[in-house]
């Protein structure tokens, strides 16, 4: 590189010139040119020395200077020197000074010239990486318009004007091929500044693609009237795309599909002809899964919320519509609505709730030695446990047509039996079993549910108090996309994950472990959060 051997406007003007062509501050390469200077004269002089090179902005004149810290124990005789070796050079100087020594005029050879050119080659690459992220770095989330400039293993790297950014292959949109020169639009995913300077990654199968190429397409997106409120895609074969007005006189899909279809056409184009369901959102779960599940009918949804899932009944001749070709439709209704969806007919609803209605019959019968009528009535009321009508209000048995005041009086004396049997029973297989007696005055766990905990060794309250909530009521976990059941020690017997959380912290209290104070704190942590009890609901369709 010839800057080191120019004059000294020469040089200024070089480093001007440097500066433009690669559009970085002219005081990056001046600053290089400085670095590149101490790094020569520490070759001649000494590595362990601090020598530093100062260029003047305006005249070009070049200082170097050695530069020594005024210490009071002086560790490095290089860079350091103590109070009285330093007031001989300054009468005034004071712990922490730096005095500078000033250098002859260094004539710089080859080997040093090439020194200087990469130094500064560093520091200029090093700028245009700056430069370049913080440029799109505030465009993540954006759409960019770019050319292809090459394939490298099926990943597109696109030419998106002051930089390169890629397109993974798994980024495209199915049976898409892109050729030197083609241009491209893409979403901007991810824009990280890595070792090799900054990495800009693209996506055409993102679900916020599409959200932002219909903001492009609708101006009532645009301008906030309408908002997408969830996306889900198929890349390349079909969509579902939630929306919501928040003006009365303004229709969300209306708006979306546009005159003649033209707005959602423009959308459709640019994905590869990927088909788009463009539907009304609501806030209420059930009535939007109807909606999302378009064009199904759907007869009956049961929720429940506490395991995230949505129950949905379809007519006979609707299941293979709902499910959709491959599952593509209740897949995208439940990447669009968040809830994991079971879809069933009608008829194996009705065979389900036979089969139900029979074994909750059955338990009934057996245990309370009544006839096949009564145990009927019973079901039929809503009851499915011995607690039920052991425990239940008088009055709520009495209702039950054929039900006197002395028959539920004796349901309910003999449920009581039949549970004291059956706790009897499960006592002494606990105690065969080895758990404790602080587990048995524990309240809160029934015999049965105690020899549940105990098949899974906990037999102690110490054991009991160092469980997790989710470990004995159960949950879902998230992998790889898909939720797995978790089963939990006492899911059987309907305990919440809040009552399971309660009697965890109430076993924390009892061993000392927490105070209860702090068990208060938590509750009323929990209540502020919003949490609350397990919900099911059935909306009739």
């Amino acid at each position: 590189m010839a800057t080191v051997a120019a004059n000294k406007l020469e040089l200024l003007q070089i480093a001007d010139a440097v500066a433009r062509e690669k559009m970085i501050d002219p005081g990056l390469v001046i600053e290089a040119l400085e670095e590149s200077y101490s790094k020569a004269a520490k070759a001649r002089y000494g590595a362990d020395y601090d020598i530093r090179a100062h260029i003047d902005r305006k005249s070009g004149d070049l200082e170097m200077t050695r530069v020594r810290t005024v210490v009071e124990e002086v560790e490095d005789h290089f860079t350091e020197l103590d109070l009285d070796d330093a007031r001989e050079i300054k009468a005034d100087a004071q712990i922490g000074d730096e005095l500078t020594d000033p250098l002859p005029p260094m004539d710089f050879s080859r080997i040093g010239a090439q020194s200087a050119k990469q130094v500064i080659m560093q520091r200029v690459r090093e700028a245009e990486r700056e430069r370049q992220y913080e440029e799109f770095k505030d465009r993540k989330g954006t759409i960019i318009n770019g050319l292809v400039k090459r394939t490298e293993y099926g990943n597109v790297i696109v030419d998106v004007g002051r930089g390169e950014a890629i397109l993974r292959r798994d980024q495209l949109i199915q049976r898409e091929a892109f050729r030197n020169g083609d241009r491209i639009r893409a979403y901007i995913k991810d824009v990280r500044l890595e070792q090799r300077g900054p990495q800009i990654f693209l996506s055409r199968t993102a679900p916020e693609f599409m959200a932002e190429l219909f903001k492009m397409e609708v101006p009532e997106i645009y301008d906030g009237v309408i908002e997408i409120k969830a996306v889900a895609r198929d890349p390349g074969s079909r969509a579902k795309i939630g929306v919501i007005s928040y003006d009365s006189g303004v229709d969300p899909v209306g708006a979306c599909v546009g005159m003649r279809g033209s707005r959602v056409q423009a959308v459709v184009n640019e994905l590869n002809g990927e088909k788009i369901d463009i539907i009304p959102w609501q806030d209420d779960a059930a009535t939007f899964l109807v909606n999302a599940l378009q064009p199904a009918e759907v007869a009956k949804v049961v929720m429940d919320e506490d395991a995230g899932r949505i129950e949905v009944v379809v007519p006979d001749e609707q299941l293979s519509l709902a499910i959709g070709r491959r599952g593509q439709n209740v897949r995208l209704a439940s990447q669009l609505t968040g809830w994991d969806i079971d879809i069933m007919t009608e008829a194996e609803e009705s065979e389900r709730r036979q089969a139900e209605f029979a074994e909750r019959s059955g338990l009934f019968m057996e245990a309370l030695d009544a006839d096949e009528m009564v145990a009927q009535l019973l079901v039929s009321e809503g009851f499915t446990s011995l607690e039920e009508v052991a425990y239940v209000e008088l009055d709520e048995l009495t209702v039950i047509d054929g039900f006197d005041e002395e028959t539920a009086e004796e349901l309910q004396a003999r449920a009581r039996e039949a549970l004291d049997a059956i706790n009897a029973a499960a006592t002494e297989k606990a105690r065969e079993m080895g758990v404790e007696d602080s587990l048995f005055e524990f309240e809160g766990l029934t015999p049965q549910m105690i020899v549940a905990l105990a098949e899974d060794d906990i037999k102690t309250l110490e054991d009991f108090a160092q469980c997790a909530d989710w470990e004995l009521a159960g949950g879902y976990t998230t992998i790889d996309g898909k939720r797995v059941k978790d089963d939990g020690l006492l899911e059987q017997f309907d305990v919440s994950l809040e009552e399971a959380r309660e009697l965890v912290l109430t076993a924390r209290v009892l061993l000392g472990y927490i105070t209860p104070e702090e068990l208060m704190a938590q509750q009323a942590g929990e209540e502020a959060d919003g949490e609350g009890d397990d919900a099911t609901e059935e909306v009739e369709g």
